[in-house]
């Protein structure tokens, strides 16, 4: 693992896996959620495929920059935002899903790579619509996965989902990683394993537990807007992948999202929810490997 200054006072980890020559896949990690959400072995299986893979921390997580000179209180920033009160919450959080997806075109540029195949899970996947948004000529494709459009009559979570979504978790190590299973609520209902997602929490947690950068996050995503008029325009070749079970973002915003994108391709996954579990890491990846090919 590297890290490198993408832009004055922001410096982003990242990790590399396969050879520099091939075609650069770069892997944009969600809402919260460290780089090693993309599986090393998930990484390896695509750059066995010809891939140069590139995964990251995203601003705010991991051990890329922090920004502990502006602390937002997620519970407050909830309420200002259901209020209405758009101003407002907006002054609460330094930066942007731009400033995010900035990141990431700028850790391509310091690896001296011009274009790059995308692939974003959940927040992730609107970073990457927003790097090929704004930047459409730095992308080869862009794949969207479990992700949505910003409107917000697409992709909405149940009650439930974001009841643990919001609920902290425990600060000591054994308390987090025990509350790791309540990502049970969203993951595959055939698939989902309660040990695998304690053995990520434990990584977690070990390699850099920091749940202060969630609310600033959180302000980035959900203060961004809708994409939809953008992605009605965008001519970057795209791929959704969704998963069926997926009660964090329904599959309505994966549907959203193609139908919109002109050209775009729909993978629907039955039993895939907000998660890749590893049964289904040959079908997500054969679909990786067509649409970068």
């Amino acid at each position: 693992m590297s890290i490198v200054e993408v832009s004055p006072g922001v410096s982003i980890e990242y990790e590399t896996f396969g050879d520099p020559s091939d075609p650069a896949v770069l892997l944009v990690m969600g809402f919260s959620a460290q780089m090693i959400g993309w599986h090393e072995d998930f990484c390896h299986a695509l750059a066995e495929r010809g891939r140069y893979v590139i995964r990251y921390d995203n601003r705010d997580c991991g051990l890329s920059t922090k920004f502990d000179d502006h602390p937002v209180d997620t519970g407050r920033l909830i309420e200002v935002v259901s209020s209405g009160d758009i101003a407002s919450a907006l002054a609460m959080v330094p930066y942007t899903l731009q400033d995010m997806a900035d990141d990431g075109l700028g850790l391509l540029t310091a690896l001296g790579i011009e274009r790059a195949h995308v692939v974003g899970s959940s927040m992730g996947g609107m970073l990457a619509q927003t790097m090929a948004i704004s930047r459409p000529e730095r992308l080869l494709t862009l794949t969207s996965m479990m992700s949505s459009t910003g409107e917000p009559e697409y992709g909405r979570s149940s009650a439930e989902a974001q009841a643990v979504l919001f609920t902290p978790k425990p600060s000591d190590r054994e308390g987090y990683i025990a509350a790791a299973e309540r990502d049970l609520m969203w993951s595959s209902k055939r698939y989902g394993n309660p040990a695998l997602l304690r053995e990520l929490a434990a990584r977690s947690y070990d390699r850099a537990y920091y749940p202060a950068g969630a609310g600033r996050q959180l302000g980035a995503m959900i203060l961004s807007g809708s994409r939809a008029e953008a992605l009605r325009e965008l001519r970057v070749p795209t791929l959704v992948v969704h998963g069926l079970d997926d009660v964090l973002v329904d599959p309505s915003g994966g549907k959203r999202t193609a139908e919109l994108v002109p050209g775009a391709k729909l993978l629907l996954l039955p039993d895939m929810g907000h998660d890749r579990p590893r049964e289904l890491w040959r079908e997500i990846i054969d679909a990786l490997d067509a649409h970068t090919s």
